[in-house]
């Protein structure tokens, strides 16, 4: 019987689709288990806003950092110290005895995957060059689509049949064989290792990207009336903004908005910001729409999303194969108006047929796919190896606004039309969170058309494949 070899890029795939399910299906696990959390502890649902908040904030503090960490001491040793720290956090999360110690223990928990994704990313694209990235694309989406249609339901029956604590306890197989598989098989990268540390960078992006997320994150709960809100929404706009003027004029910035300069990468960028923002803010609705809405439980919701997933699944099969003859623009143009459209359909068809509800929810993942195979094959063509652990973390961090963004502009929308009536049956308010939805991917399919296909040339079939990535333009 001959053995079965795998290629250093096959084992980096395999690790890092491990861990990214791991992480991914971490977010929306958590949402199921909130109830049964504030029932254990005896406090109110409320307050266990900050076991989400608080995870957040601390992605939005490492993920920024994660390029210049991976870069500095190597992208080996410190995934191994992110899945190590995610894998320990999970556990102390299930070991907890108290709410606060499960938001500080969920603070940790984002330190592991706030380096975890970027990193991991990073490896990829440095082991498969852009000739081969379309191929690779149709294998990420596997835990970019699975994990969230997933995560409810596992998580809802660890709850009902277990323990909320099982939730967290689910990581650590996961964790520790991706631990074990990654020291053994993984070598080490380094790139600019005798670059200094951007302390000013480290302090600002904390500090801004974790007051704007938590300003987005809390706004639904507290109202963007509050005065909290608006001082911390106000605030790390500021802080953001003079992060952008002190890494523009820094000789070695932490974050490098310098890489938006590159038109694909630019462009992709801003196309993804609002083009995540409707589509995540479309997954975090329909739920509630579903179980507050029409009353169903929760494994009937999951079940009536999850054909979003199998819709990316069949749709990227072709996608990966048309991709190198017609290109990024009208792939990623040409789905999010499919989404958009699908989205459309799903408003008028709220209180209609179930099963109705669910064929489109396949389109949506259909069209979604042209999207995200097409983002992940093209985004980084004119990325140098060099620089590709920075633009990694840079793209990561744009994902995590956008899906903060758009959850909270609908969960405002909910939250301010639903009047007294509550939420229960109110399809109308329902219908414009919807609406609001489709609008943020059709503005991301206006931008996507900018996209100039010859600079994502070498990630197509008529190009010969390169041994090197392009480096990225200067201006």
């Amino acid at each position: 019987m001959r053995r079965l070899r795998l290629s250093a890029q096959q084992i980096i795939a395999m690790i890092y689709v491990a861990a990214m399910f791991m992480t991914i299906m971490d977010v929306t696990i958590v949402y199921v288990a909130l109830p049964a959390i504030a029932r254990s502890f005896d406090v109110s649902p409320a307050a266990t806003d900050g076991v989400v908040v608080g995870y957040l904030v601390s992605l939005a503090v490492w993920i920024p950092a994660s390029g210049w960490v991976g870069d500095r001491f190597g992208t080996k040793r410190t995934f191994l110290v992110a899945i190590s720290l995610f894998t320990f956090a999970s556990a102390l999360c299930g070991l907890s005895q108290s709410v606060l110690e499960l938001v500080l223990f969920r603070v940790l928990q984002g330190a592991g995957g706030g380096m975890l994704t970027p990193v991991g990313m990073a490896m990829l694209f440095r082991a498969y060059p852009p000739a081969q990235r379309a191929r690779l694309a149709r294998l990420l989406v596997i835990p970019t689509v699975m994990a969230p249609a997933l995560g409810p339901l596992i998580g809802g029956a660890l709850v009902d049949n277990l323990s909320w604590r099982w939730v967290f306890f689910v990581n650590l197989p996961i964790g520790l064989a991706a631990l074990v598989f990654s020291a053994l098989a993984l070598t080490e990268h380094r790139e600019r290792a005798g670059e200094r540390f951007d302390l000013p960078g480290f302090i600002l992006a904390a500090a801004g990207f974790g007051l704007f997320l938590y300003a987005l994150s809390e706004a639904a709960t507290l109202g963007w009336n509050s005065p909290v809100i608006d001082l911390t929404a106000a605030a790390g706009a500021a802080v953001i903004a003079t992060l952008v003027w002190v890494e523009l004029h820094a000789d070695q910035p932490m974050i490098d908005f310098r890489l938006l300069r590159n038109r694909l990468f630019g462009v992709a960028n801003l196309a993804s910001l609002f083009a995540s923002g409707g589509f995540l803010g479309l997954l975090f609705i329909a739920p509630i729409w579903l179980q507050t809405g029409r009353g169903l439980s929760a494994f009937v919701s999951g079940s009536s999303t999850a054909p979003e997933a199998l819709g990316v699944l069949v749709s990227s099969q072709l996608v990966g194969r048309i991709y190198p003859r017609i290109g990024p623009r009208r792939l990623i143009s040409g789905g999010l108006i499919g989404v958009s459209i699908a989205t459309c359909v799903l408003a008028v068809l709220l209180d209609g047929n179930l099963w109705l509800f669910r064929g489109v929810m396949f389109f949506v993942g259909v069209g979604w796919a042209y999207v995200v195979i097409s983002m992940n094959a093209g985004l980084f063509a004119q990325i140098s190896p060099r620089d590709t652990g920075r633009a990694t973390a840079l793209y990561n961090a744009q994902r995590q606004i956008a899906s903060a963004i758009g959850v909270a502009t609908l969960s405002t929308i909910i939250g301010t039309q639903a009047g007294p009536a509550g939420l229960a049956g109110n399809v109308t308010v329902f219908r414009i969170a919807f609406f609001a939805a489709a609008g943020f991917t059709l503005v991301g399919a206006m931008i996507a058309l900018a996209i100039h296909d010859r600079d994502a040339a070498s990630t197509m079939r008529r190009v010969p494949a390169p041994t090197a990535a392009v480096p990225a333009a200067s201006g």
